[in-house]
């Protein structure tokens, strides 16, 4: 082999290092920027979910980062198989309600996710649905893009009505539910009266934690 031909090699040899080179930055760089517009995009989506709950006017912290892990003996009670993270919504700095991340394992096409928001007096703020995969013109009603069903449990808590009649009506509770489809609201009736029986419990520990951290804040410089 010459000598040229062995430098041409060589040179074609590095030229394609640095081509391989520069693509492979410039696939990082995308893919660190579309990293970052999809993490804006879903911080805009559940702050936006939020404060649907609980507006800014009744608020005057970030509800989004001011939270508090759920103990793990609450997960399978909440539906949450990794856990996930109460949001406190404060006035003044004190807590005046709170959403919580929860999952109806038993809708008619798998699990729904949603938040509830609650009121310190026990009373529902609102719910909202995060994910589901229910029958588009049946049991996709509960997204309140569909139906305003989801806002039948706004100011409703556990004694109105009674934990008994916290189910749909065609099983004798106060909840409509949907012609054709009753599987998916009584799924998610009996998962936000459960998750309004878990914060009755947790309630206690909540405002203890809450205080503590709102302590620290205000000792931060």
């Amino acid at each position: 082999m010459s000598n040229s031909l062995e430098k041409s090699m060589g040179l074609n040899g590095r030229v394609l290092g640095l081509f391989a080179l520069i693509t492979s930055l410039l696939l990082a760089g995308t893919h660190l920027a579309t990293k970052d517009k999809i993490a804006d995009s879903q911080r805009r989506a559940a702050q936006k979910a939020l404060l649907e709950i609980i507006p800014e006017e009744r608020h005057d912290n970030d509800i989004l980062t001011d939270t508090l892990s759920i103990p793990q003996h609450y997960w399978s009670t909440l539906g949450l198989e990794k856990g996930g993270e109460l949001h406190l919504a404060r006035k003044n700095g004190k807590v005046i309600a709170l959403i919580v991340p929860t999952v109806a394992p038993d809708g008619y096409s798998g699990a729904i996710e949603m938040i509830v928001g609650i009121n310190l007096d026990g009373k529902i703020a609102g719910v909202r649905i995060l994910n589901h995969n229910e029958t588009p013109g049946l049991g996709d009603k509960v997204d309140l893009k569909k139906s305003p069903w989801v806002l039948s449990f706004d100011g409703r808590s556990i004694g109105s009505p009674p934990a008994e009649r916290w189910k749909v009506k065609k099983d004798k509770g106060d909840f409509d539910q949907f012609t054709g489809a009753t599987i998916t609201p009584r799924a998610i009736v009996a998962q936000v009266a459960r998750t309004l029986l878990y914060l009755s419990e947790d309630k206690n520990r909540i405002l203890k934690a809450s205080q503590v951290k709102n302590s620290k804040r205000s000792a931060e410089p």
